[in-house]
């Protein structure tokens, strides 16, 4: 998994929490803490995708396009993260006498293949509207903390 895919679906559950579903970058940038430019790449993928747009000008910003309630995190994993589960640096291949040398590229491949397609079928169900709800009753259950 990614950090722009952390970026993306905090940025898209703000926005989903907005009465009119529209913040700039700053905004943004504040409330996943990180930089403004960072946020603007990672909106700029889901701009391209459809998912959000723009509102130019005094009062703009980035606008959620789609309904949250439709919105599953394997969209948006499928825009920025597809393909992370598997690792940059792949075992093996050196000793082509060893069996395990010989074919664990392989067998790893399948097997992030696996674990990315398992994780697929769990993004699929949950969508940005069903973290807002999450995020409601966290903020819920921290008011009736005592502190």
């Amino acid at each position: 998994m990614n950090s722009e895919f952390t970026v993306a679906v905090h940025g898209l559950v703000l926005l989903a929490q907005r009465p009119d579903r529209m913040a700039t970058s700053d905004m943004i940038a504040c409330s996943v803490n990180t930089h403004s430019a960072r946020v603007r790449r990672v909106m700029g993928w889901l701009k391209k995708s459809g998912m959000i747009s723009t509102k130019e000008g005094i009062g703009g910003g980035y606008v959620l396009m789609g309904d949250p309630e439709e919105i599953t995190l394997a969209h948006v994993y499928r825009i920025l993260a597809m393909g992370s589960v598997v690792p940059s640096w792949k075992s093996g291949g050196a000793d082509p006498d060893c069996m395990v040398a010989t074919h664990m590229e392989d067998v790893m491949s399948e097997v992030f293949r696996d674990t990315e397609m398992q994780m697929m079928k769990h993004l699929d169900r949950v969508t940005i509207a069903d973290l807002l709800d999450q995020v409601r009753k966290a903020a819920d259950g921290s008011k009736k903390r005592p502190k």
